[in-house]
């Protein structure tokens, strides 16, 4: 697998979102997640996004980060926000998504970030799996879903190593 830096509106991140999208649609019975984002949100140093690759060279999973500070929606300054991790279904189980966050997050760290957060939901119990083994703990709920009973929102500190 190759894991490689491309912008949020490149082809292939299109293609990936829009089938993470129709997954969210399935599992929630609704149009997805509805948190705008832009583009130049996950451009370097204020982001990055990622898309994973496998031997064909077909993009099989994804995710990115953006930078956050404190604001009515409930960040804290520092943050870095964990958004559209995705793993296609063919590719799951093979440790992609724990390579993509462990990225995610050193490059979020060199970028001056001190705490990595997202929001997930109850519908993704494999997603809050891979955040809890992965160190995260819940936290104060922020962000577009905050009020949403089904939102969980996780975070940890990205001290420096």
């Amino acid at each position: 697998m190759n894991i490689r830096p491309l912008p949020f509106d490149h082809p292939d991140a299109v293609k990936l979102n829009d089938q993470v999208q129709a997954e969210y649609a399935a599992r929630y019975g609704d149009e997805g997640d509805v948190t705008p984002l832009d583009a130049s949100m996950f451009d370097p140093p204020l982001g990055r996004y990622l898309i994973a690759y496998d031997d064909l060279d077909r993009p099989v999973a994804t995710g990115g980060w953006r930078t956050q500070d404190e604001n009515d929606e409930g960040y804290a300054d520092g943050d870095a926000e964990l958004k559209r991790m995705y793993v296609i279904p063919e590719a799951r189980g093979l440790g992609l998504a724990r390579r993509i966050l462990a990225a995610l997050e050193t490059d979020a760290r060199a970028a001056g970030r001190t705490r990595m957060v997202l929001e997930t939901g109850t519908e993704q119990p494999e997603a809050i799996a891979l955040y809890e083994s992965s160190g995260y703990a819940p936290c104060t709920k922020f962000g577009h879903y905050r009020d949403s009973p089904m939102s969980r929102c996780f975070a940890k500190p990205l001290h420096s190593t």
